[in-house]
């Protein structure tokens, strides 16, 4: 049985989601959770892997289940109007305890076809950005990044919509052995909440490693004035990682939701996915 999770998590004290040995992450602490549960040994797949620091607030995963866990969990006595998989999450959350920094919101069966990782059509980032302008504030500080400047929010909005569309974004990308870098980025702005802090939305198919933290970067450098706009596209274009922006920390940085196909679709999706994307 393929179960769906849909998880959210406060990254601040997290060594990011992938399992590491000695360290404390979101997949290690789930996975361990599970197998209290379930028994025996749980991997789980993700839609997104997130560094160290990241958060998410619409993560999903998935877990297959074998005919024992199935079982086991089966025989747990559940809540009134509960089935056996929708308690899964509220018994991880017995397991991690209350006011954990992480969550797993709901778990359902996953339809024929679903891969967390592979099905997915996009993914969308939220990075929260203070300035001079909005100021420091204390209680937001776990996810919102400060900037010792005024910055131009429509000149980063020139230089975020430069980059939209299918690109090789290497100049934005930590290099990984055998990954490939091309990206479509289907949606890229920025505006100020009632706070007044700077708040950038991006969609794309997939994020390449620290993608998001350097495409932001880039768009705080042409809002402090030290970029121009057309800038981002030159540097992109150069396919080269540059000391021109700073990546920025990932403090700011939220995983805020993940998109599918309808069900039929799911499958076919997955296959799609895994093949390599080349640019025509």
């Amino acid at each position: 049985m393929r179960i769906r999770l849909d998880i959210a998590y406060d990254g601040t004290h997290f060594r990011g989601w992938a399992t590491q040995p000695g360290l404390r992450t979101v997949q290690g602490t789930l996975q361990a959770a599970l197998e209290r549960i379930a028994g025996g040994t749980i991997r789980l797949v993700v839609a997104g892997r997130t560094d160290a620091g990241v958060h998410a607030s619409g993560q999903v995963a998935h877990v297959d289940l074998d005919e024992d866990q199935v079982e086991r969990i089966m025989q747990r006595r559940t809540a009134p109007g509960e089935d056996a998989v929708s308690q899964i999450a509220r018994r991880i959350r017995g397991v991690v305890g209350a006011y954990s920094d992480v969550d797993v919101m709901l778990t359902t069966r996953a339809p024929e076809g679903f891969d967390a990782r592979f099905s997915a059509v996009w993914r969308r980032y939220e990075y929260r950005l203070a300035d001079e302008v909005s100021g420091y504030h204390p209680l937001t500080r776990a996810f919102t990044t400060f900037h010792k400047a005024s910055l131009d929010v429509d000149a980063m909005n020139e230089a975020a919509s430069r980059l939209i569309g299918l690109h090789d974004f290497a100049a934005y990308c930590k290099p990984r052995e055998e990954a490939t870098t091309i990206r479509t980025l289907l949606e890229f702005d920025w505006r100020r909440d009632d706070a007044g802090v700077l708040v950038a939305h991006l969609k794309a198919d997939a994020f390449c490693h620290s993608m998001v933290r350097a495409l932001v970067g880039a768009c705080a450098a042409v809002g402090e004035g030290r970029l121009e706009p057309d800038d981002v596209v030159t540097l992109r274009e150069a396919g080269e990682r540059t000391s021109a922006f700073k990546v920025l920390a990932a403090r700011g940085l939220t995983l805020s939701e993940v998109g599918y196909p309808a069900d039929d679709l799911l499958a076919a999706r997955a296959e799609q996915t895994r093949a390599r994307r080349e640019l025509d």
